[in-house]
This record gives C-alpha cells, structure tokens and sequence, in this order.
C-alpha cells in the first residue's frame, strides 16, 4: 500500500513537471515581466507566503514601483528569481490545481512539491551544487530540473539601477545534469565491457576512473582518449604512441619556458607501456587503475550497489561539464552553445 502511494506521488509530479516544461516560453516571459515590475499583484500573495515571516521581502516595493531590483549578491539574485519563478508557476500554469507550492530553503530539491530543480547560472555559465556522489558526474541528478541564464554579470556592471533578465532556459531532465564529454566516453564503453566481462568488473574500474578523473592532468587527458579508441583496431590506435610523444616534448617545453613544473617521465612511460599490451584495452584499463591510485591514493573507490544500478540504467546523456573539490561545480557553458556562439535547439532565448 505505502509503495503504491509512494508511485501515484510521483506520477502525479511527473506529470504536474510536464505541464511545466511544455509551457516554460510562456512562463519565461511572464518572469521576465515580473522582473521588469510589470504585473506583480497577481504574484503578490504567493511572493508573500513563501517569504520569511509571510511578509513581502524587502527587494518587492522597489521591484514593484521601478521595476529594478538593489544590486545584492549573486546568492540573493538567485533566491528572488527562484520565488518570482515559483509565483509565475503557481498563478499560471498549475493555476487549476490550487497547488500551494513550497520552496526548499534548505539542502534537497528546490521545489519538493514537483521534485524539480532551479538552477540560475549568469553568462560565466557556472553554479556550484553540494556533492553527494562521484558518480553523479555519470548518472546524473536524482531530480530535474529547470536552468534559467540569466544577464547578472553584465547587469551588476552597468551603472544606473540595477534591472535583471534570464536570457535563456532549458528543462534538463536529471540524467542530462552530468559531464557531456565524460558520459560520451562512458557510453561508448559500456556495451563493450560488458559484453566482454558479464561480472562489470572491467566496467566498474573504467567507471570509477570517469568518475574521478581530473581532466586538467595531461596523462588523464591521453587516457582519456586512449580509453575512448579501446575499439579500434591495433593499427589505428597505435597512431596514439606518436602523438602522445610529440605532445609531451612540446608540453615540456612550454612549461620550461614559463618556468613550470614539467610533466614527470614516468607519466610518458606509463602511457608507453600501453601499447606493449595486447589487446590494447588490457593495458589501458591497467594504467586507469594505476592513475586513480596514485592520483587520489585513498579518496577514490568503486561504485556501491545503487550506484552501480544507476550507471547500468542511465542513458549516459549528460549536457553540460562537472568538476568537484568540496562541491560539484556545474558549467553549462556547452548547454547554452559557448563553444560554437550558437543556442542548441532545445534552448529558449528572450526574443528582442
């Protein structure tokens, strides 16, 4: 009986997030009129409910009557667009449903009352999440989530009153909130591994080196994509050896001249070693072994049970890049088209 409560609650908020994703044009405009000033009554009683104390935050007079908000912190910006947003959904698009929503001001999902996420990065495209598991950087977040990119940066530096928009959103579901480039390697893995080895041994320690792997180390780097060729025949992967020789000359002496730390011989060996090794894979996955231990000695382990469910069950399709040091740093600068200056297609833009 609770197990049959527990899954009719989150049909009924899977579907109350559809509702949502399927109208967010209309609710992007309608926020960005609010954060103009522009029809705030209606939002009023919401704005004031989820507020300290139920009373209208200090921020709403000026909102209301200049359509400018004080030039607050980044954390504060981000707490008024999370209630304007939560007063815009609440009045419109569940308006039928008399859904008093409530706003998580604690660690846990943003909106508990549709399992959903709000995430509000400015134009250096860059948030910092709390850190549960590596893995998250494979499988994703629990919850979805909506990410709103907002005009912050270049709002705080503008003389005059401070006036804020969100340029751009998306809804991501949570397996999307992971590593793109990370997760592309993964998928890419999986199949073959575990159609080679049905135990997921081999895969749990390729896995467990994604999961942790700093990308700003050079010979993570060359694992990286020695790791991403296991499929290749001997021949085309063994174009790697030369390459790998040439950049580590060239990277040495880059760093010689800037007076830098050079990248250690063993770190060269270590790749070399790979291609004595047949077939190719072995020895790849030998040195990831290697990396992780004496890069992370004892900070690392394999995925648990529920983990390594997860990993097996994602579809692997992370969007945006993950870093960690206490805490996971999203950058959605690849979700909302940095590299090529283009919006992808399932990104919304304010219109001018």
């Amino acid at each position: 009986m609770q197990l049959k409560r527990i899954c009719s609650v989150s049909n009924e908020k899977a579907k109350l997030r559809a509702r949502v994703a399927g109208d967010l044009d209309t609710i992007m405009r309608t926020l960005n009129a609010a954060l103009r000033g522009e029809r705030l009554k209606k939002l009023e009683d919401v704005i004031a409910r989820i507020s300290r104390g139920g009373q209208l935050p200090h921020w709403y007079q000026e909102l209301k009557e200049k359509g400018t908000i004080a030039n607050l912190d980044g954390k504060t910006i981000g707490s008024i667009l999370e209630m304007l947003l939560v007063a815009v959904i609440e009045k419109s698009t569940l308006a039928d449903t008399r859904m008093k929503l409530r706003v998580n001001p604690a660690r846990g999902v943003d909106l508990p009352d549709l399992d959903l996420g709000i995430k509000s990065p400015s134009t250096n495209f860059c948030t910092s999440e709390p850190f549960f598991s590596a893995y998250e950087r494979l499988y994703g977040n629990e919850h979805d989530c909506l990410v709103l990119l907002t005009d912050y940066q270049d709002a705080k530096k503008k003389k005059g009153d401070f006036k804020l928009q969100v340029q751009s959103w998306c809804y991501m579901r949570g397996s999307q909130i992971a590593d793109q480039e990370l997760c592309r390697v993964a998928r890419h893995c999986r199949e073959k591994l575990l159609a080679e080895d049905a135990s997921g041994s081999t895969a749990k320690r390729v896995f467990r080196f994604l999961a942790y792997v700093n990308q700003a180390d050079w010979m993570a780097k060359w694992l990286l994509t020695l790791l991403d060729n296991i499929s290749a025949e001997i021949p085309d992967f063994d174009v790697h050896k030369e390459k790998i020789e040439a950049d580590f000359e060239k990277q040495n002496k880059e760093r010689a001249k800037k007076d830098k730390e050079l990248i250690p011989d063993i770190d060269l060996a270590s790749l070399l070693k790979i291609f004595e090794v047949t077939p190719r894979h072995v020895g790849v996955i030998n040195q990831l072994d290697n990396w992780v231990t004496e890069f992370l000695k004892d900070a690392s382990r394999a995925p648990n049970d529920n983990e390594w469910e997860r990993l097996l069950e994602s579809p692997l399709d992370g969007m945006i890049g993950m870093s960690f040091a206490l805490q996971w740093r999203y950058n959605f600068g690849r979700l909302f088209g940095k590299k090529s200056g283009k919006i992808k297609s399932n990104i919304k833009k304010t219109s001018k």
